[in-house]
């Protein structure tokens, strides 16, 4: 099968469009190339989950085949994923964290909706979770920093839906928002389509950066429990920008534009996380 028959299709978005960084100078040297593989493999996947314009049946048949070469099946069909495969091999980090982002994507490929916060942070366990937890895996880091990391994932997901809930709706129908609180003021999810928020979804989103404020307190044990230095300042930098955008989504309109970090929040949370260094 030749390279043409590759069943990925970029987007074109990378490692500069992420709220966080991924696998910065603050990483071990020879640990970069591994996570930005791991990235590579997410971006791909999360493309085709994506994609405007395939099919539900489509997207998962891609998705299995990017699993199929994690496998060890024909290279040429999903590069992100050999790649990995070979990274997966030289590292000896469990693929469980590959193959749990991919029961996140095949699940966008046909669920639009999600009828409660509780469903919602099952979602984020297979869409968010596994990312922090391969960093540490790979790393050699004490599992017990696992729920701290989940609950950072878990912010850095619910505060990336809230940016783009208008978004998502428009081009792929799909709402993000907890059912039951837009029913609750009398909502469905539609009323993300208007050009300002009104206030009844002002206090569902309120009601989403609460318990999302939440989740930032448990993340910012985090970097207590990480040994190497680098990623413990990485660690903190990202907890750091996760309060700032929670900051942000609390005074602005996510309907009224797209709410993101600035300049001056990324070098207030390197400068707060560089102590952590020491």
């Amino acid at each position: 099968m030749s390279a043409a028959a590759s069943i990925e299709h970029a987007s074109g978005k990378d490692r500069g469009d992420e709220n966080f960084p991924v696998g910065s100078w603050l990483i071990r040297a020879g640990l970069r190339r591994h996570v930005h593989a791991y990235y590579a493999f997410a971006r791909n996947a999360d493309d085709i989950a994506d994609h405007p314009d395939l099919a539900p049946a489509e997207k998962i048949a891609r998705l299995n085949a990017m699993e199929a070469v994690l496998d060890g099946d024909d290279p040429t069909r999903s590069p992100s994923a050999a790649r990995l495969r070979e990274s997966l091999a030289e590292t000896n980090v469990d693929p469980v964290h590959a193959r749990e982002l991919l029961v996140a994507f095949r699940q966008d490929a046909t669920k639009t909706r999600y009828a409660s916060w509780d469903e919602l942070m099952r979602y984020c366990r297979y869409s968010a979770a596994p990312v922090g937890r391969y960093v540490l895996d790979l790393h050699g880091e004490s599992r017990q920093s696992w729920p701290a990391s989940d609950a950072l994932c878990a912010s850095l997901q619910v505060l990336n839906h809230l940016q783009d809930c208008a978004k998502d709706f428009d081009t792929l129908d799909r709402s993000y928002i907890p059912g039951d609180w837009l029913q609750a003021v009398g909502l469905g999810p539609d009323a993300v389509t208007a050009k300002a928020t009104p206030p009844a979804l002002r206090s569902v989103f309120d009601a989403m950066l609460k318990r999302t404020a939440e989740l930032n307190a448990k993340a910012a044990r985090l970097p207590g429990f990480v040994v190497a230095r680098g990623l413990r300042v990485e660690t903190a930098i990202i907890v750091g920008l996760a309060r700032r955008l929670h900051r942000r989504l609390l005074r602005e309109d996510p309907l009224a534009g797209r709410v993101k970090l600035r300049r001056n929040d990324a070098i207030s949370a390197v400068l707060a996380g560089l102590p952590r260094l020491l």
